[in-house]
């Protein structure tokens, strides 16, 4: 038989060798199939392979020396097709192993992402006292402790290798400063970056990495211009870092500056670099910017259709990031989990329910029911559409909830009125052994002050916070604002705010000045409100309110003179509008407005309701009439206010039992909250009105926010 000895195969030549091989075999040597088999490892040719390794078997005339040889390349072999547990079953039976033998298996242990064995076999090559480990090992190890942020042994390796002298090889260096940063002990990387010789751009990479994940971006532009002034080659990795960075910061110059370097550099673009230009963009606001990179973009991915989506979304262009979604699907791209997650949430910012719904039944088809960022966005849409059961339902069929999950539960419960039931889930949260944040305890505060729990809301900030190392923030302190003027403590909220070393802001104090409206303290009103305009002049809210309580007073002179002030600054009073969804149509409600097709139907339906519930003891609040004008008109102008118009419209269109839901722009007036709970019990509906402060569930002649909003 002819003798064919190629000494180096290419790859390209690897779907030939099957038949060559059929032909001579026999006359092989073993460094010829330790070539062969090194061929059909580089490119994947599990089929060749097993060929060889069935003529090893057969003819089984090897010694010792080349056995481990022909061993070790058929561990390479099966390790890099993913056959692990085949290399490892030949490495359990190989009769002497060297350091080849070892990294290999560990390589593959590691591409699995099975840190833990690779570990394992770490400690086992320790009791060999006669194998000298080198770089490649160690560069295995370490990078196996980056993935399994075990940094304990990597600081192990770390000391060995400064016994060994290894550390001076470059990617055992780079791997060993990967290994921190993965595991934030960027100060360990950045010691290890000064005081070894020699760096590349891989060491920066890894260090900007991890401190734009830690949020450190102060240490992260320090970084970022030592790489200026050692004039460190950027690549793809490094671009995409500080672009994060200029997003965490919200840094456009910078971002605009390192945009340009990156197009006279001439760096071949790809989907990682693009997808955080975008999101740098929209974090800066910048969304025609984002949509710009966008459309510059020859080939889109899920990946750039969600990036620019999430930057719609945070800009609070909710309609926009709904079409994207459409059109996305139109170019026949599917949804991951974040895009549902961001369409979701682009729901919640319109309270739409419907769409909401739909992209629900879309994200149980995909299979994405049990992610819980899809979950955690469902919570959050259905709670900010009104639907507040159903968002308890999502949740109670969550398999495992993370803080997030507990948050957007008690916050929803608390946003809709809902104390007890925010109290309850916080209850569980907590024997559940999940750590409460700073955003869990505005949930619990606020549900606190729904139910004027003072007690309780002084032990949750001033114990249970503390407890949790959480320091209160102006957010937790105006929901004790809240708290004590629900309460009727009006005095001592006041004294709260001044003895408490926080800058309030406008909301914190309007917050005080809406309870003085609702508890008619028209004296302490009027001093908060005067306080409040001089923080904010343009407050439209503030004026409003303060006008509110001057015409509850019948004081026309002062109605008079705040409306005087807000022509003089230019203020002008948002009219009252309402929105109802029926089916995929959305109806729009002015207050008086007769520009509604079924106007006529509407207003008669109107004043049916409003006899309806006159024997149960309605009477027009003519006080709420921000105008001096006679009874009889004042009462007419009460009768036509939007959420009136769109809740008549939605008890003729929608039908029983099913709720109605209504979006109004500005705070319900007193006269409307009155009506709206006796229309809810006199047509036995379930009514919820979503006003600019909270939700309002109107049944059987009760409100869950108990007339204080």
């Amino acid at each position: 038989m002819l003798a064919v000895k190629p000494p180096a195969v290419k790859p390209a030549l690897c779907s030939y060798l099957p038949s060559l091989f059929k032909l001579s075999y026999l006359s092989y040597s073993r460094e010829d199939l330790v070539k062969l088999l090194k061929v059909s490892a580089d490119t994947k040719n599990l089929k060749f392979g097993k060929i060889i390794h069935a003529q090893l078997v057969i003819r089984n005339q090897t010694s010792k020396e080349c056995d481990s040889a022909l061993a070790n390349s058929l561990i390479n072999l099966y390790v890099k097709c993913d056959h692990v547990p085949i290399a490892r079953r030949l490495f359990d039976k190989m009769p002497k192993r060297n350091v080849v033998s070892w990294s290999a298996l560990m390589a593959g242990y590691l591409h699995k992402g099975e840190d833990l064995e690779v570990l394992r076999l770490f400690r086992a090559l320790g009791s060999f006292d006669n194998l000298c480990l080198n770089e490649y090992i160690f560069t295995t190890v370490l990078a196996a402790c980056s993935d399994g942020r075990r940094v304990q042994e990597g600081r192990q390796c770390h000391g060995y290798l400064l016994k060994s002298g290894l550390l001076f090889h470059q990617y055992v260096k780079n791997a060993l400063i990967h290994m921190y940063s993965r595991c934030f002990h960027v100060e360990s990387a950045m010691l290890i970056l000064d005081m070894v010789p020699g760096y590349d751009v891989f060491s920066y990479n890894s260090i900007l990495n991890a401190l734009v994940e830690s949020g450190c971006t102060r240490e992260g532009m320090d970084v970022l211009s030592r790489m200026v002034d050692e004039c460190v080659y950027w690549d793809n990795v490094t671009y995409v870092s500080i672009f994060s960075l200029c997003a965490q910061t919200r840094d456009l110059q910078l971002g605009l500056q390192i945009h340009a370097k990156m197009l006279k550099a001439g760096v071949q673009l790809d989907f990682f670099v693009t997808s955080t230009m975008i999101d740098m963009y929209g974090k800066c606001g910048q969304v025609l910017n984002a949509r710009k990179v966008f459309n510059s973009m020859q080939n889109r991915n899920v990946v750039s259709w969600t990036a620019l989506m999430t930057a719609f979304l945070q800009n609070g262009y909710f309609e926009e990031t709904l079409n994207l979604f459409t059109n996305m699907k139109l170019e026949n791209i599917l949804p991951n989990d974040y895009t549902f997650a961001v369409s979701l949430y682009a729901c919640a910012g319109l309270a739409a329910q419907r769409y909401g719904e739909l992209l629900h039944a879309q994200v149980k088809k995909s299979g994405f029911k049990n992610h819980i960022n899809v979950t955690n966005a469902l919570i959050n849409m259905y709670s900010k559409s009104g639907s507040i059961d159903s968002a308890y339902d999502v949740f109670s069929d969550m398999i495992y909830r993370d803080t997030i999950s507990w948050n957007a539960m008690i916050c929803g419960f608390s946003h809709h009125g809902l104390g007890k039931e925010a109290l309850l889930v916080f209850t569980d949260m907590m024997s559940e052994g999940e750590f409460p944040n700073h955003i869990t305890f505005v949930g619990v505060l606020s549900a606190c002050a729904h139910l004027s729990l003072v007690q309780e809301g002084f032990y949750y900030l001033n114990q249970l916070m503390k407890n949790f190392e959480i320091e209160p923030g102006l957010e937790h302190y105006t929901c004790i604002v809240a708290l004590l003027s629900r309460a009727g403590l009006l005095d001592e909220a006041e004294n709260f705010m001044k003895t408490t070393q926080v800058k309030w802001d406008v909301v914190a104090w309007r917050t005080l000045l809406n309870a003085c409206h609702v508890q008619r303290n028209y004296g302490l009103g009027k001093r908060i409100a005067e306080s409040v305009i001089q923080m904010d002049p343009h407050d439209v809210g503030t004026y409003t309110l303060l006008s509110n309580m001057y015409a509850k007073a019948k004081r026309w002179d002062g109605v008079v003179k705040i409306r005087k002030l807000m022509r003089e600054r230019n203020i002008k009073k948002e009219p009252g509008v309402s929105w109802l969804q029926i089916r995929n149509e959305v109806h729009v409600f002015v207050s008086e407005d007769s520009n509604h097709p079924e106007s006529i139907q509407i207003f008669d339906k109107v004043k049916q309701l409003l006899a309806m519930i006159k024997p149960l003891g309605y009477l027009p609040d003519i006080a709420s009439v921000l105008h001096d004008l006679e009874d009889e008109q004042k009462e007419n102008n009460l009768s036509y206010h939007s959420e009136k118009l769109a809740i008549a419209y939605g008890l003729m269109k929608i039908p029983s039992p099913a709720p109605i839901r209504i979006l109004k722009n500005l705070r319900m007036c007193d006269d409307c909250h009155t009506a709206v709970k006796l229309i809810a019990k006199v047509t036995n509906r379930l009514i919820i009105v979503r006003d600019v402060n909270r939700f309002h569930h109107f049944q059987d002649g009760c409100c869950t926010c108990s007339d204080h909003w």
